[in-house]
């Protein structure tokens, strides 16, 4: 259930605020960031620290950035003739952050129903210390991911503004006439 809330809150927000032609707004990157953080106070009781515990943790982290950098290469930003910069969130965005999302879910889920006695024999034989390892793991697998496609995004808007800044008359040389 935890999963199903977490991963469920998370892709709501994500794609109420990316989906379609969205204005690249401070508050629209803060709030995506704000929901994790939110997550992660509700449902990270402890950070195991025994045996491989915060190696697994890491690779939760790992994978949300290989995977943030996929959302955000979907995520193309643009500047409108207004000067405005704004987001294009397709359906290729969508389904990343669906796919993401349903697998955490669909693995916790199975580590309840389907694949206990493996996991434990997994956590066993790796020495991973219980189940707020896997929730760790998943937790800091979508903040990373929401860091890393917000990070991607306010390098696009540097450069789309750095962009517009050498073309200004003042900087190319060129004199506006009155």
């Amino acid at each position: 259930m935890t999963a199903l809330i977490a991963s469920g809150t998370i892709l709501a927000i994500i794609l109420a605020t990316d989906l379609g032609r969205r204005r690249l707004t401070n508050m629209r990157m803060l709030r995506s960031v704000a929901a994790v953080l939110v997550i992660i106070a509700l449902f990270v009781h402890s950070f195991p620290t025994d045996g491989n515990a915060p190696s697994f943790q890491l690779i939760g982290v790992g994978t949300g950035v290989i995977c943030g950098l996929i959302a955000g290469a979907l995520l193309p930003a643009r500047k409108d003739t207004s000067g405005e910069i704004y987001t294009i969130g397709g359906i290729g965005y969508a389904l990343v952050w669906i796919v993401l999302s349903s697998a955490r879910v669909l693995f916790a889920y199975g580590a309840e129903h389907w694949f206990s006695e493996e996991l434990v024999r997994f956590s066993i034989d790796y020495r991973l210390s219980g189940p707020d390892v896997y929730a760790n793991a998943f937790v800091f697998m979508s903040l990373a991911m929401v860091l890393t496609r917000t990070a991607v995004l306010l390098t696009r808007r540097s450069r789309l503004n750095s962009a517009a800044a050498e073309k200004t008359p003042e900087n190319t040389g060129e004199f506006s006439h009155p």
